[in-house]
């Protein structure tokens, strides 16, 4: 599921699909309060960001028409992508009432949900909560989702070369995180996951550093390090993002089954001229232990399903031009590179991965910046794909 709703909810891993099940609503971030009257230059750091926009007063294209000024409300959402084939997400939200004076100081507060579903008969569904306290001095989020994704393992064979193998992974996710601000832009947290899936494939069980075991649970503890500058975090146009984590967790089917995983990502946002923007990441994951198949590292450059390349390491970066050309229509040109190391069967060791494409863009939000966007990206080998997802692609 190509947003975040990462971004996320588009992954081989039920980790990943909890991003996509988060942005349900729909896209990845706003400011709170805004309408459709608001500069873009107004729209900075002087208010407090919300990972979900507050969308109550909002004509919003894809919304069911009716009363604006409501705390309940219901999207629906189309998705396209190479992984899970096309779908649509419906995804709702209650935002609890605020004074003037909480308006002010931080973003609403909801109950949040979502249920998704592709014609490759792959379907998600959970519920998040997501709280603002002491101004927007702590942040607390938890999720709870279960999915059922049906996937194609890209595996190499000696004698045919490249053969699909079905993959199923199913399971549940629970997760919650509490995070502070500590200066400026900066924010410290912590979260707690627990995660019970079953996986089904025929896959050579020797291998050293993945566990292709049938039935996994996982519990985890997470920590987090964030700098936020961005202006409007759905659609930045100036800012940057940096994002340091690191996640130590168990397989209770394992003996001495614990694994490390850590994560580097930094994003930047430059106005070049208006309308024309030059958006660029570099994104970086390192595993150590003996790795679920379905948490591994993996490329979510565009061009091919995310299951490609899975690695114990990868790095990655991309950059992006986006131009507005009239009112809410834009295009973007793209491109990017990505490598792994420690693959499964040593699929795309030493290579350079490439990702190009072009994309169009109609915004369906104006004061959030929120597109509905259609991509076609190659990569090697021939590979290409098309994506039709909300939200920018990072």
């Amino acid at each position: 599921m190509a947003f975040d709703l990462n971004k996320i909810i588009s992954l081989p891993s039920i980790c990943i699909a909890i991003g996509a099940l988060a942005v349900a609503v729909p896209a990845a971030s706003a400011e709170p309060e805004a309408t459709s009257q608001v500069d873009d230059d107004q729209m900075s750091s002087e208010q407090p960001a919300s990972p979900i926009p507050d969308l109550r007063n909002e004509d919003l294209k894809l919304k069911a028409q009716g009363k604006k000024d409501r705390d309940f409300l219901i999207v629906p959402i189309p998705m396209s992508s190479p992984t899970f084939g096309t779908g649509l997400i419906l995804g709702g939200a209650y935002y609890y009432p605020q004074t003037a004076e909480q308006k002010e100081a931080q973003p609403a507060s909801f109950t949040g949900g979502a249920i998704a579903y592709t014609d490759n008969k792959s379907w998600a569904g959970g519920v998040m909560q997501q709280n603002y306290f002491a101004e927007d001095t702590w942040r607390f989020n938890a999720v709870a989702a279960y999915a059922d994704f049906k996937l194609e393992l890209v595996a190499p064979d000696e004698e045919t070369g490249e053969s699909l193998l079905d993959w199923l992974v199913k399971g549940a996710i629970l997760q919650t995180s509490l995070d502070r601000r500590i200066a400026g832009n900066w924010f410290l947290g912590a979260s707690l996951r627990y995660l019970d899936i079953q996986q089904d494939l025929d896959l050579n069980t020797g291998l050293p550093d993945f566990n292709p075991d049938e039935a996994i649970k996982s519990p985890g503890l997470g920590l987090k390090l964030e700098y936020d500058s961005r202006d409007v975090p759905s659609n930045p146009y100036r800012g940057q993002r940096l994002e340091v984590k690191t996640i130590f967790a168990d397989q209770k089917n394992m003996q001495n089954g614990s694994y490390q995983s850590y994560y580097a990502r930094f994003r930047s946002y430059h106005l070049l001229s208006d309308p024309l923007v030059l958006a660029w990441e570099v994104n970086a994951c390192l595993k150590e232990g003996r790795i679920p198949l379905w948490d591994t590292c993996r490329l979510t450059l565009r061009g091919f399903p995310i299951t490609r390349y899975l690695s114990l390491q990868s790095i990655q970066a991309q950059a992006e031009v986006r131009w507005n050309f009239h009112k809410r229509w834009g295009m973007v040109a793209f491109a990017g590179a990505g490598r792994v190391k420690d693959s499964l069967d040593n699929h795309g060791e030493d290579e350079t991965i490439p990702s190009y494409g072009i994309g169009l863009r109609w915004m369906v939000l104006k004061s959030q910046r929120i597109n509905v966007r259609v991509d076609y990206a190659r990569s090697n080998n021939g590979q290409s794909a098309w994506y039709l997802s909300v939200a920018e692609a990072f």
